[in-house]
Protein backbone atom coordinates (compact mmCIF):
# COMPACT_ATOMS: atom_id res chain seq x y z
CA UNK A 1 0.00 0.00 0.00
CA UNK A 2 1.31 3.49 -1.02
CA UNK A 3 0.52 6.64 0.81
CA UNK A 4 0.51 9.96 -1.16
CA UNK A 5 -0.74 13.13 -0.19
CA UNK A 6 -1.58 16.36 -1.79
CA UNK A 7 0.20 19.65 -0.84
CA UNK A 8 -0.27 23.23 -0.11
CA UNK A 9 2.93 23.82 -2.22
CA UNK A 10 5.14 27.45 -3.97
CA UNK A 11 5.16 27.62 -8.09
CA UNK A 12 6.03 29.89 -10.50
CA UNK A 13 3.77 33.26 -10.63
CA UNK A 14 1.87 32.57 -14.06
CA UNK A 15 3.84 34.06 -16.96
CA UNK A 16 7.22 33.22 -14.78
CA UNK A 17 7.63 29.46 -15.11
CA UNK A 18 9.64 29.79 -18.05
CA UNK A 19 12.00 31.92 -16.76
CA UNK A 20 12.46 29.94 -13.46
CA UNK A 21 12.49 26.81 -14.28
CA UNK A 22 15.42 25.26 -14.92
CA UNK A 23 17.51 21.75 -15.13
CA UNK A 24 18.24 19.54 -11.68
CA UNK A 25 20.96 20.48 -9.67
CA UNK A 26 23.28 17.26 -10.37
CA UNK A 27 22.82 17.51 -14.21
CA UNK A 28 24.29 20.67 -14.93
CA UNK A 29 28.25 22.02 -14.03
CA UNK A 30 28.90 24.82 -11.98
CA UNK A 31 30.40 27.07 -14.94
CA UNK A 32 26.76 26.43 -17.12
CA UNK A 33 25.03 27.47 -13.59
CA UNK A 34 27.00 30.32 -13.76
CA UNK A 35 26.46 31.37 -17.02
CA UNK A 36 22.66 30.55 -16.81
CA UNK A 37 22.07 32.48 -13.41
CA UNK A 38 24.17 35.33 -14.37
CA UNK A 39 21.88 35.71 -17.89
CA UNK A 40 18.79 35.18 -15.89
CA UNK A 41 17.51 36.62 -12.04
CA UNK A 42 15.11 34.90 -12.04
CA UNK A 43 16.72 31.06 -12.70
CA UNK A 44 15.81 28.70 -9.97
CA UNK A 45 19.44 27.99 -10.41
CA UNK A 46 19.93 30.35 -7.81
CA UNK A 47 18.54 28.55 -5.10
CA UNK A 48 19.53 25.22 -5.96
CA UNK A 49 22.60 26.11 -6.74
CA UNK A 50 23.18 29.19 -4.91
CA UNK A 51 26.89 29.01 -4.73
CA UNK A 52 27.09 31.02 -8.29
CA UNK A 53 26.06 34.15 -5.99
CA UNK A 54 28.73 33.57 -4.25
CA UNK A 55 32.36 34.19 -4.52
CA UNK A 56 34.62 31.75 -7.03
CA UNK A 57 36.52 30.34 -4.34
CA UNK A 58 33.64 29.19 -1.98
CA UNK A 59 32.67 25.67 -0.85
CA UNK A 60 30.08 24.38 -2.39
CA UNK A 61 29.32 22.70 0.71
CA UNK A 62 29.72 25.26 3.23
CA UNK A 63 26.79 26.37 5.42
CA UNK A 64 26.87 29.65 3.77
CA UNK A 65 25.95 28.24 0.58
CA UNK A 66 22.94 26.93 1.98
CA UNK A 67 22.37 29.82 4.17
CA UNK A 68 22.45 31.50 0.54
CA UNK A 69 19.59 29.42 -0.94
CA UNK A 70 17.63 30.04 2.06
CA UNK A 71 17.69 33.57 1.32
CA UNK A 72 17.27 33.90 -2.51
CA UNK A 73 13.82 31.60 -1.64
CA UNK A 74 12.75 33.96 0.47
CA UNK A 75 13.09 36.43 -2.27
CA UNK A 76 11.32 34.71 -4.60
CA UNK A 77 8.98 34.38 -2.72
CA UNK A 78 8.85 38.02 -1.18
CA UNK A 79 8.99 39.76 -4.05
CA UNK A 80 6.04 37.51 -5.91
CA UNK A 81 8.46 35.24 -7.97
CA UNK A 82 7.39 32.27 -6.53
CA UNK A 83 3.31 32.60 -5.29
CA UNK A 84 1.65 29.60 -2.40
CA UNK A 85 -1.05 28.37 -2.84
CA UNK A 86 -4.24 28.33 -0.96
CA UNK A 87 -4.64 24.77 -0.84
CA UNK A 88 -3.81 21.13 -1.25
CA UNK A 89 -3.07 20.03 -4.29
CA UNK A 90 -1.91 17.55 -7.05
CA UNK A 91 -0.63 18.39 -9.86
CA UNK A 92 -0.47 16.64 -13.23
CA UNK A 93 3.06 16.66 -15.24
CA UNK A 94 3.39 16.48 -18.95
CA UNK A 95 6.17 16.75 -20.38
CA UNK A 96 6.70 15.96 -24.42
CA UNK A 97 10.31 15.15 -26.14
CA UNK A 98 10.44 14.18 -30.01
CA UNK A 99 6.84 13.59 -30.04
CA UNK A 100 7.02 11.38 -26.39
CA UNK A 101 4.35 12.17 -23.99
CA UNK A 102 4.77 11.24 -20.43
CA UNK A 103 2.17 12.32 -17.70
CA UNK A 104 3.34 12.14 -14.25
CA UNK A 105 1.45 12.80 -10.21
CA UNK A 106 2.82 15.58 -8.72
CA UNK A 107 2.56 14.74 -4.96
CA UNK A 108 3.86 13.94 -1.15
CA UNK A 109 5.27 10.61 -0.91
CA UNK A 110 6.13 9.19 2.60
CA UNK A 111 9.46 8.46 4.44
CA UNK A 112 7.93 6.05 6.04
CA UNK A 113 7.08 3.96 2.90
CA UNK A 114 10.55 4.50 1.55
CA UNK A 115 12.00 2.72 5.09
CA UNK A 116 9.69 0.02 4.50
CA UNK A 117 11.10 -0.52 1.32
CA UNK A 118 7.69 0.22 -0.59
CA UNK A 119 9.91 2.80 -2.15
CA UNK A 120 12.31 0.79 -3.95
CA UNK A 121 16.11 1.68 -4.63
CA UNK A 122 18.22 0.43 -7.28
CA UNK A 123 21.35 2.44 -6.56
CA UNK A 124 23.61 2.88 -3.98
CA UNK A 125 24.33 6.42 -2.74
CA UNK A 126 27.24 8.61 -1.69
CA UNK A 127 27.10 10.02 1.86
CA UNK A 128 29.01 13.36 0.85
CA UNK A 129 26.22 13.75 -2.19
CA UNK A 130 23.43 13.18 0.44
CA UNK A 131 24.73 15.48 3.39
CA UNK A 132 24.44 17.98 1.02
CA UNK A 133 20.75 17.95 0.05
CA UNK A 134 20.02 17.54 3.67
CA UNK A 135 21.80 20.61 4.53
CA UNK A 136 19.95 22.06 1.72
CA UNK A 137 16.42 20.68 2.85
CA UNK A 138 16.88 21.22 6.02
CA UNK A 139 18.29 24.32 5.96
CA UNK A 140 15.87 26.11 2.89
CA UNK A 141 12.83 23.81 5.00
CA UNK A 142 11.35 21.87 2.06
CA UNK A 143 12.24 19.82 -0.85
CA UNK A 144 12.95 22.15 -3.80
CA UNK A 145 13.26 19.26 -6.57
CA UNK A 146 10.91 16.19 -7.18
CA UNK A 147 12.15 12.82 -6.36
CA UNK A 148 11.80 10.96 -10.14
CA UNK A 149 9.48 7.77 -9.17
CA UNK A 150 7.80 5.23 -11.20
CA UNK A 151 4.84 2.30 -10.54
CA UNK A 152 3.80 -0.48 -12.72
CA UNK A 153 1.21 -0.02 -15.23
CA UNK A 154 -2.52 0.55 -14.14
CA UNK A 155 -5.24 1.39 -15.91
CA UNK A 156 -6.87 2.73 -13.46
CA UNK A 157 -4.44 5.56 -12.28
CA UNK A 158 -3.67 6.48 -16.23
CA UNK A 159 -7.70 6.38 -17.17
CA UNK A 160 -7.61 9.23 -14.69
CA UNK A 161 -5.06 11.59 -15.49
CA UNK A 162 -6.43 11.09 -18.90
CA UNK A 163 -9.56 12.17 -17.90
CA UNK A 164 -7.77 15.00 -16.06
CA UNK A 165 -6.31 16.42 -18.74
CA UNK A 166 -9.22 16.06 -21.66
CA UNK A 167 -11.86 17.93 -18.77
CA UNK A 168 -8.97 20.86 -17.60
CA UNK A 169 -7.30 23.89 -18.51
CA UNK A 170 -3.44 23.98 -17.72
CA UNK A 171 -1.67 26.30 -15.63
CA UNK A 172 1.34 25.91 -17.65
CA UNK A 173 2.23 25.14 -20.72
CA UNK A 174 5.58 26.28 -22.05
CA UNK A 175 8.78 24.79 -24.26
CA UNK A 176 11.69 24.90 -22.08
CA UNK A 177 15.41 26.02 -23.33
CA UNK A 178 15.89 22.08 -24.13
CA UNK A 179 12.63 22.00 -26.26
CA UNK A 180 10.79 20.07 -24.02
CA UNK A 181 7.25 21.09 -23.61
CA UNK A 182 6.24 21.66 -19.77
CA UNK A 183 2.53 21.36 -19.23
CA UNK A 184 1.34 21.08 -15.90
CA UNK A 185 -2.55 21.17 -14.63
CA UNK A 186 -4.04 21.75 -11.09
CA UNK A 187 -5.92 18.80 -9.54
CA UNK A 188 -7.64 20.79 -6.97
CA UNK A 189 -10.97 18.95 -6.34
CA UNK A 190 -11.02 17.35 -2.84
CA UNK A 191 -13.29 13.93 -4.49
CA UNK A 192 -10.76 13.75 -7.04
CA UNK A 193 -7.51 13.83 -4.76
CA UNK A 194 -9.53 11.23 -2.36
CA UNK A 195 -9.64 9.20 -5.46
CA UNK A 196 -6.23 9.53 -6.70
CA UNK A 197 -5.06 8.49 -3.00
CA UNK A 198 -7.32 5.37 -2.91
CA UNK A 199 -5.90 4.40 -6.37
CA UNK A 200 -2.32 4.72 -4.42
CA UNK A 201 -3.42 2.99 -1.63
CA UNK A 202 -4.05 -0.04 -4.44
CA UNK A 203 0.02 -0.28 -5.62
CA UNK A 204 2.63 -2.38 -3.79
CA UNK A 205 5.18 -0.53 -4.78
CA UNK A 206 6.71 2.33 -6.51
CA UNK A 207 10.67 2.92 -8.07
CA UNK A 208 12.96 5.88 -7.97
CA UNK A 209 13.67 6.20 -11.50
CA UNK A 210 15.87 9.48 -10.91
CA UNK A 211 17.30 10.74 -7.08
CA UNK A 212 17.87 8.25 -5.30
CA UNK A 213 20.29 11.12 -2.85
CA UNK A 214 17.26 13.34 -2.88
CA UNK A 215 15.44 10.33 -1.35
CA UNK A 216 17.80 9.17 1.02
CA UNK A 217 18.02 13.05 2.18
CA UNK A 218 14.51 13.59 2.43
CA UNK A 219 14.45 10.64 4.73
CA UNK A 220 17.24 11.97 6.65
CA UNK A 221 15.83 15.01 7.21
CA UNK A 222 12.65 13.96 8.04
CA UNK A 223 14.22 12.16 10.94
CA UNK A 224 16.42 14.96 12.27
CA UNK A 225 12.70 16.93 12.46
CA UNK A 226 11.19 14.32 14.50
CA UNK A 227 14.06 13.78 16.77
CA UNK A 228 13.48 17.74 17.36
CA UNK A 229 9.78 17.46 17.71
CA UNK A 230 9.40 14.61 19.93
CA UNK A 231 5.56 14.56 19.91
CA UNK A 232 5.17 14.48 16.23
CA UNK A 233 2.20 12.25 14.98
CA UNK A 234 3.47 11.68 11.48
CA UNK A 235 0.83 13.68 9.53
CA UNK A 236 3.85 16.98 9.60
CA UNK A 237 4.67 18.29 6.36
CA UNK A 238 8.52 16.79 7.10
CA UNK A 239 7.23 13.15 7.31
CA UNK A 240 6.52 13.75 3.51
CA UNK A 241 9.44 14.63 0.21
CA UNK A 242 7.74 15.85 -3.12
CA UNK A 243 7.66 13.79 -6.02
CA UNK A 244 6.72 13.02 -9.55
CA UNK A 245 5.19 9.69 -10.21
CA UNK A 246 5.11 8.25 -14.15
CA UNK A 247 3.85 4.81 -15.12
CA UNK A 248 6.90 2.38 -16.23
CA UNK A 249 5.17 2.16 -19.92
CA UNK A 250 5.99 6.21 -20.36
CA UNK A 251 9.80 6.04 -19.35
CA UNK A 252 12.48 6.87 -22.12
CA UNK A 253 15.57 5.50 -20.77
CA UNK A 254 18.92 6.76 -22.78
CA UNK A 255 22.48 4.92 -22.54
CA UNK A 256 24.89 6.20 -20.29
CA UNK A 257 28.17 5.80 -21.62
CA UNK A 258 31.67 5.30 -20.48
CA UNK A 259 34.61 7.66 -21.07
CA UNK A 260 38.01 6.90 -19.64
CA UNK A 261 40.92 8.97 -19.47
CA UNK A 262 44.03 6.38 -20.39
CA UNK A 263 44.48 3.14 -20.62
CA UNK A 264 46.04 2.04 -17.58
CA UNK A 265 49.94 1.76 -19.22
CA UNK A 266 48.61 -0.65 -21.99
CA UNK A 267 49.49 0.92 -25.78
CA UNK A 268 45.78 0.56 -28.22
CA UNK A 269 46.73 -3.01 -29.23
CA UNK A 270 48.04 -4.37 -26.16
CA UNK A 271 44.39 -3.21 -24.46
CA UNK A 272 42.45 -4.67 -27.44
CA UNK A 273 44.39 -7.98 -26.92
CA UNK A 274 43.05 -7.98 -23.11
CA UNK A 275 39.55 -7.31 -24.15
CA UNK A 276 39.75 -10.01 -27.20
CA UNK A 277 40.29 -12.66 -24.15
CA UNK A 278 36.76 -11.76 -23.30
CA UNK A 279 35.05 -10.15 -26.16
CA UNK A 280 34.96 -10.95 -30.02
CA UNK A 281 35.75 -7.79 -31.63
CA UNK A 282 34.76 -6.35 -34.72
CA UNK A 283 36.16 -2.99 -36.39
CA UNK A 284 33.52 -1.09 -37.76
CA UNK A 285 33.54 1.88 -40.15
CA UNK A 286 32.19 4.69 -37.96
CA UNK A 287 31.45 5.11 -34.34
CA UNK A 288 28.00 3.67 -33.64
CA UNK A 289 25.69 2.60 -30.81
CA UNK A 290 25.10 -0.84 -29.99
CA UNK A 291 22.34 -2.14 -32.06
CA UNK A 292 20.61 -4.33 -29.01
CA UNK A 293 21.33 -5.19 -25.19
CA UNK A 294 24.48 -7.81 -24.56
CA UNK A 295 26.85 -5.17 -27.37
CA UNK A 296 29.01 -2.62 -27.00
CA UNK A 297 30.56 0.04 -29.09
CA UNK A 298 34.48 0.39 -28.49
CA UNK A 299 36.07 3.93 -29.48
CA UNK A 300 39.46 5.57 -29.72
CA UNK A 301 39.48 8.84 -31.29
CA UNK A 302 39.80 7.58 -34.99
CA UNK A 303 38.66 3.94 -34.48
CA UNK A 304 35.48 2.10 -33.41
CA UNK A 305 35.00 -1.52 -32.44
CA UNK A 306 32.01 -3.72 -32.11
CA UNK A 307 32.52 -6.46 -28.61
CA UNK A 308 30.60 -9.05 -28.26
CA UNK A 309 31.06 -11.20 -25.19
CA UNK A 310 32.12 -14.92 -25.35
CA UNK A 311 30.32 -16.96 -23.75
CA UNK A 312 30.92 -18.01 -20.48
CA UNK A 313 31.80 -14.14 -19.80
CA UNK A 314 29.11 -13.62 -17.51
CA UNK A 315 26.19 -15.45 -15.67
CA UNK A 316 22.79 -15.21 -17.93
CA UNK A 317 21.15 -15.88 -15.21
CA UNK A 318 21.98 -13.50 -12.85
CA UNK A 319 19.85 -9.68 -12.68
CA UNK A 320 23.41 -7.80 -11.65
CA UNK A 321 26.06 -9.36 -13.65
CA UNK A 322 24.04 -9.92 -16.80
CA UNK A 323 23.42 -6.45 -16.92
CA UNK A 324 25.54 -4.48 -19.71
CA UNK A 325 27.04 -2.27 -16.91
CA UNK A 326 28.04 -5.23 -14.93
CA UNK A 327 29.20 -6.69 -18.02
CA UNK A 328 31.51 -3.90 -18.79
CA UNK A 329 32.47 -3.23 -15.16
CA UNK A 330 33.15 -6.74 -14.33
CA UNK A 331 35.02 -8.12 -17.80
CA UNK A 332 37.11 -4.53 -19.01
CA UNK A 333 36.93 -1.13 -16.25
CA UNK A 334 37.89 -3.39 -13.33
CA UNK A 335 40.37 -5.88 -14.84
CA UNK A 336 42.30 -4.29 -17.35
CA UNK A 337 41.88 -0.18 -16.73
CA UNK A 338 41.94 -0.77 -13.06
CA UNK A 339 38.92 1.09 -12.27
CA UNK A 340 37.02 -0.46 -9.45
CA UNK A 341 35.04 2.06 -8.22
CA UNK A 342 33.45 4.15 -10.89
CA UNK A 343 31.85 6.04 -8.46
CA UNK A 344 34.73 7.66 -6.94
CA UNK A 345 37.55 7.42 -9.54
CA UNK A 346 38.53 10.02 -11.52
CA UNK A 347 39.88 8.47 -14.45
CA UNK A 348 36.60 8.33 -15.37
CA UNK A 349 33.79 10.10 -16.27
CA UNK A 350 30.33 9.15 -17.50
CA UNK A 351 28.40 10.50 -20.42
CA UNK A 352 24.50 10.50 -21.22
CA UNK A 353 21.36 12.59 -22.58
CA UNK A 354 20.89 14.23 -25.15
CA UNK A 355 24.10 14.73 -28.09
CA UNK A 356 25.79 12.41 -26.43
CA UNK A 357 27.78 10.82 -29.71
CA UNK A 358 28.90 14.64 -29.93
CA UNK A 359 29.95 14.77 -26.27
CA UNK A 360 32.05 11.39 -26.49
CA UNK A 361 33.64 12.60 -29.90
CA UNK A 362 34.53 15.37 -28.46
CA UNK A 363 35.92 14.18 -25.15
CA UNK A 364 37.94 11.38 -27.29
CA UNK A 365 41.96 12.62 -27.49
CA UNK A 366 44.70 10.67 -27.67
CA UNK A 367 45.55 7.39 -24.89
CA UNK A 368 41.46 7.63 -24.25
CA UNK A 369 38.90 5.52 -24.19
CA UNK A 370 34.96 5.34 -24.81
CA UNK A 371 32.38 2.53 -24.01
CA UNK A 372 29.08 2.88 -25.63
CA UNK A 373 25.98 0.62 -23.83
CA UNK A 374 22.74 -0.17 -24.69
CA UNK A 375 19.73 1.00 -22.71
CA UNK A 376 19.19 -0.72 -19.21
CA UNK A 377 15.44 -2.01 -19.70
CA UNK A 378 12.93 -0.67 -17.38
CA UNK A 379 12.09 -4.59 -16.48
CA UNK A 380 15.41 -5.17 -15.24
CA UNK A 381 15.14 -2.01 -12.57
CA UNK A 382 12.29 -3.36 -11.90
CA UNK A 383 13.52 -7.16 -11.44
CA UNK A 384 17.08 -5.70 -9.57
CA UNK A 385 14.69 -3.38 -7.15
CA UNK A 386 12.38 -6.21 -6.70
CA UNK A 387 14.87 -8.31 -5.67
CA UNK A 388 16.76 -5.56 -3.46
CA UNK A 389 19.73 -5.51 -5.28
CA UNK A 390 21.63 -3.20 -6.50
CA UNK A 391 22.80 -1.67 -10.00
CA UNK A 392 25.78 -0.97 -10.82
CA UNK A 393 27.05 3.05 -11.20
CA UNK A 394 25.09 5.03 -13.54
CA UNK A 395 23.42 2.46 -15.11
CA UNK A 396 20.48 4.47 -16.21
CA UNK A 397 19.89 7.87 -17.77
CA UNK A 398 15.97 8.87 -17.97
CA UNK A 399 14.88 11.98 -20.26
CA UNK A 400 13.28 14.30 -20.22
CA UNK A 401 15.16 15.31 -16.94
CA UNK A 402 12.20 16.81 -14.57
CA UNK A 403 12.31 20.91 -14.53
CA UNK A 404 13.23 22.11 -10.78
CA UNK A 405 11.28 25.07 -10.10
CA UNK A 406 7.80 24.40 -10.67
CA UNK A 407 6.79 23.25 -7.88
CA UNK A 408 8.11 23.59 -4.13
CA UNK A 409 7.39 21.69 -1.02
CA UNK A 410 8.04 23.44 2.50
CA UNK A 411 7.81 21.61 5.78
Amino acid sequence: MIEIRPFKGFRPKEGLEGKIACKPYDVITYDEALEEGRDNPLSFLHIIRSEIDLPLDTDPYSQQVYDKAKENLEEFLSKGYLIEEEKRNFYIYRQIMDGRIQDGLVACASIDDYARGTIKRHELTRVDKEEDRVNHFYTVGGNTEPVFLFHKKNGDIKAFIKDWIENHQPVYDFSSQDGVRQVLWIVDDEGAQAELVKLFKSLDSLYIADGHHRTASAYKVGLKKREENPKYTGGEEFNYFLSVIFSEDELYIMPYNRLVKDLNGYRQEEFLERVKEKFVVEALKELEEPKKKGQFTLAFKDKAYKLIPRDGTYKQDDPIESLDPSILQNNILGPILGIEDPRTSHRIDFVGGVGMLDKIKAGLEEDKVAFLLYPTDIGDIIRVSDEGKIMPPKSTWFEPKLMSGLFIHKF
